[in-house]
Formats: structure tokens, C-alpha cells, sequence
């Protein structure tokens, strides 16, 4: 083989080797944001309730909604 096509095989394996550790890095990082998304998600989600059991036992029958000028 060439030499000049060799070192050109070489940098291509450098770059597919460098560009698969970071699709693996990135990877990580997605799975650590969804992981954090679905705790929030759950969170937000017990609160809005603990805020209309509060709501419910202030004014009994009272239905949050948005106010009247939107």
C-alpha cells in the first residue's frame, strides 16, 4: 500500500476512533439529562397535587385556573 494512502487510513481511523468516544461521551450525558428530566417531571408532579390538596382545604370547591385577562 502507498505510504501516502496508508497515512491517509491512519487518519481516518484516528478520526472514527476519536469521533465513536464522543458519540459514547454525548450518550452518557443524554441519558444522565433524561434520567434528571423524569426525577423533576415527578416532582413538579407531586407538588401540583400537594398545591390543590392545600388549595381544596383553604376554599373547598375552589378550581385553579388561569385568571380572567388571559
Amino acid at each position: 500500500m502507498p505510504e501516502d494512502l496508508e497515512a491517509r487510513l491512519t487518519d481516518l481511523e484516528a478520526q472514527l476512533a476519536h469521533n465513536a468516544r464522543t458519540v459514547d461521551d454525548l450518550n452518557e450525558v443524554v441519558t444522565a439529562q433524561a434520567d434528571l428530566i423524569d426525577r423533576l417531571t415527578r416532582k413538579v408532579q407531586a407538588l401540583t397535587e400537594k398545591l390543590e390538596d392545600i388549595a381544596e382545604m383553604v376554599e373547598p370547591g375552589h378550581v385553579i385556573g388561569k385568571p380572567p385577562h388571559y
